[in-house]
């Protein structure tokens, strides 16, 4: 299988909104596509997944100098929302 980089569950109000509608979202490598991330998902934490939804986050700007020039830098990852089955549940701290 396709290498697969897993950066992070994200907890925003937001994604605490959706934990409770059975989604979470994560972000991943930018290079990572829709259903590498799925079969990824459904082997590690061992959960049948509906659905999965990307976005990439807005870009960041930077005001650098004395002029004050803005700059611009795309985010080097995606946001995956992740929806499961009824019944199934993704450890949020997996690790003690």
């Amino acid at each position: 299988m396709d290498e697969v980089q897993y950066l992070d569950l994200v907890f925003t109000e937001k994604s605490i909104f959706l934990f409770e509608k059975n989604k979470y979202i994560l972000n991943v490598n930018s290079g990572s596509t829709k259903i590498k991330i799925k079969n990824w998902i459904e082997l590690f934490f061992n959960v049948k997944v509906i659905g999965v939804n990307s976005y990439r986050p807005p870009q960041k700007r930077e005001k650098r100098g004395k002029i004050k020039q803005i700059m611009k830098h795309q985010m080097r990852y995606k946001r995956m929302i992740i929806t499961l089955k009824p019944g199934y549940s993704i450890p949020l701290f997996p690790f003690k």
